[in-house]
């Protein structure tokens, strides 16, 4: 009898333990089911939030991609100078006597400047011109009386010759009169003095500068990397800052040599005569070496490397999105795009800094 009644006290304990590990299995799987639903009611939650809630977006301003001219230029120093810019000097040493211009003052070619001391000279002419004088009356004389044939024709020739060889001898020392004056070569403007009187002058030293503002022309080096990228004609851009002007032109002459010291050539652009302009003034000459009028051109300073190469982030609708490029050429903060972009593109030209790919972005 007691056996039985342990044998039924174990059959109930059993029964009851049964029961219990079923409902915590039941209680389980309950649970994980109200985890997944709240899972997916946080998900929800999240996406709608983001939708409507702008504080979490980057702030960015875009450009929207359009085909335009794009000319890319060589930029470099240049210089104004006269076409015809000289030093007046003497053809003959002396001293200087006489300055008869100043500085500023319009000049014609073949002007006197200044003058030397040209006294011996002057006395030499004195003399010359007395036996020349008389050398002529005397050569006048026998011809008359040849015509007369009175005299013998030796005597004609030795007044006709003494007559020609001081003729000659007048005219040589006039001339070498002339090589103690300065004189102007050119039509211009004396621009600078570098003599005063008492000053003793060689020929090629010390003179006044006469400049032509008639023919200016403005002139730069290029290294010679650049051989073969710049040709006459090309369209060039000289911008004066200190006049807060610029000209629109083209090149005129492209040296064909390079300089053995500098590595450098020469190109010039003619100006003609301008009034604003003045020798030794500088000036940016940029050279227009490549031009494309459907190019698609991007700030150079939206523009990022990165490991796969240079990179700009375009707006996708509220998502900035990272795209690898390839560009060209570069010219006044801008660069050609080669590859990678297309026409109506929206590229984020601000904000873009700290900006990750797949990003929330608010345009402004």
């Amino acid at each position: 009898m007691r056996q039985v009644i342990y044998l039924s006290l174990a059959l109930i304990f059993l029964i009851a333990c049964g029961e219990k590990n079923i409902n915590k299995k039941d209680e389980l799987v309950a649970l994980k089911k109200q985890r997944s639903e709240i899972d997916l009611k946080i998900d929800s939650l999240e996406k709608e939030i983001t939708k409507t809630d702008t504080t979490k977006a980057t702030a960015v301003s875009i450009a929207v991609l359009q085909p335009q001219n794009f000319t890319s230029y060589i930029e470099v120093q240049g210089q104004i100078i006269g076409d015809e810019n000289v030093l007046a000097t003497s053809q003959s040493p002396g001293v200087v006597k006489d300055i008869l211009v100043h500085v500023g003052q319009r000049v014609s070619k073949g002007q006197t400047l200044a003058l030397l001391d040209a006294s011996v000279i002057k006395q030499s002419l004195i003399t010359l011109d007395a036996q020349l004088s008389l050398a002529k009356e005397l050569y006048e004389k026998q011809q008359k009386l040849w015509e007369q044939n009175i005299g013998s024709q030796v005597q004609l020739l030795q007044a006709k010759t003494n007559y020609e060889s001081l003729l000659s001898q007048r005219k040589t020392a006039g001339a070498q009169k002339d090589m103690y004056t300065i004189k102007s070569p050119i039509d211009g403007v004396v621009d600078a003095m570098n003599l005063k009187i008492g000053d003793a002058v060689a020929p090629g030293f010390s003179g006044i500068h006469v400049t032509s503002h008639d023919k200016l022309k403005a002139v730069a080096s290029l290294g010679e990397n650049y051989i073969g990228k710049v040709k006459e004609n090309d369209n060039t851009l000289l911008v004066f800052r200190d006049l807060n002007d610029s000209i629109k032109t083209h090149l005129s002459y492209v040296a064909q040599s390079v300089d053995i010291i500098s590595r450098a050539f020469n190109v010039e652009v003619k100006l003609g005569s301008n009034g604003k302009l003045r020798p030794n003034m500088s000036c940016i000459m940029k050279i227009a070496n490549y031009q494309n009028k459907k190019a698609l051109v991007v700030p150079i300073a939206a523009i990022q490397k990165t490991a796969e190469g240079e990179m700009v982030y375009v707006a996708n609708g509220e998502t900035a999105h990272s795209v690898i490029i390839q560009i060209g050429r570069n010219s006044n903060g801008n660069v050609e795009v080669l590859s990678g972009l297309n026409e109506g593109d929206k590229i984020i030209v601000a904000g873009y800094e700290d900006l990750e790919n797949g990003e929330r972005i608010s345009v402004k």
